[in-house]
This record gives C-alpha cells, structure tokens and sequence, in this order.
C-alpha cells in the first residue's frame, strides 16, 4: 500500500484554490508563478515550498480539476440503479453544454491536449486518466446486462467518443445549437 498523502495545510488548500480560479481564467499552457503568485497574494517562494516547483502546482491544479470533473459525474452514480447509456450522455452533454461550465471545460481540454503531446512531467496521465474515469461513469450507468462484454466497452467508447468530440466543437465555435442537435441525433441513433 502506498503512503498516504500528508493532510494538506490550511494555507496549502486557500492558495490552491485561489491558483485554480486563476488558471480557469488564464490557463495553464503560460503558467508563471511569479506572476500567479502576484494575483493570488503570494510569493513565488511559498508556492515553490507548498508545491515543490511549478510542475507540482500543475499536477496540483490538474488534480483540483479532475475532482471538479468527477463531481459532475458522481450524481449518475448515486441513481437508484443504472441510469442507461443514453440518459446518461444526455443528462452530461446538459452539463457540458452550460456556458457557465466553458472555464473548466477548457482547462480539461487544454491538459488533455498537453498530456498528449507532453506524456511525462505535470501532465503525464491526464489524457488517460480522464477517459478511463469517464468510461467507468458511463459503465456504472449501464444496466449489467448492457455492460458486461465487447458490446458494452463499445457502446460506452462511442458515447465518450460522441461527448468529447462535441465537446471540443462546442469549445472552439460556441455554436451550442448546432452541437447540441448533433448530440441529439447521435442519442437517437443509439437508441435504435
């Protein structure tokens, strides 16, 4: 069993959260803890002693975010008992198509895409991360019978697949109308 993470500070989880307002609003491809640590009523030194170096503070920030994703998410595992495949990507496309969501939509996509293209240091694993944590979701919405088997692991690939997508079309055109039908057609074809 790996030790368990020592219980962060006060002043640790106040600055985290203060750098993670920050990076919804100016992301982190620029990050700069001079200047972060400026807008947040820090120094650079305590940042770089409460996070180790910026690429502490990245996997700290990308950590922060990932718990806001998985938040979205939780409310489908709470149901009763398995929502369905279809239900499911509608009731999170509702989520992911709310213009008060685009902050930390865009964080994601631009931590996916750097853990793409850069798969070690603060990024490494995002990209993976945040399917495999996707894909569980969609499965515990699955009814057992839907979810065991190649059938089921495709089904839930092609809505990840489907929601990711428009996703990112969302994010570059804002064109939430026309997105939003296409996930629709898309759920009426899965339905069949």
């Amino acid at each position: 069993m790996p030790p368990k993470a020592p219980t962060p500070s006060a002043r640790q989880v106040e600055l985290l959260e203060a750098a993670y307002r920050y990076a919804l609003t100016h992301g982190l491809s620029d990050l700069s803890l001079r200047p972060l640590a400026e807008a947040i009523g820090s120094s650079t030194r305590v940042l770089m002693f409460l996070f180790g170096n910026k690429d502490g503070l990245v996997r700290a920030l990308l950590a922060r975010a990932r718990t806001d994703e998985l938040a979205i998410l939780d409310h489908l595992r709470r149901a009763d008992g398995p929502v369905g495949l279809v239900p499911a990507v509608d009731q999170v496309w509702a989520w992911l198509a709310a213009g008060e969501h685009r902050p930390l939509l865009r964080l994601w996509a631009e931590a996916y895409a750097r853990s793409l293209v850069e798969p070690d240091g603060a990024w490494a694993g995002f990209a993976r991360a945040t399917v495999q944590d996707w894909l569980d979701v969609l499965a515990d919405c699955q009814p057992a019978s839907e979810r065991e088997g190649e059938d089921g692991a495709t089904r839930r690939t092609l809505a990840l697949a489907v929601l990711r997508g428009a996703l990112l079309d969302l994010l570059a055109t804002d064109d939430e109308p026309r997105v939003t039908a296409a996930v629709r057609q898309q759920l009426t074809l899965m339905r069949g």
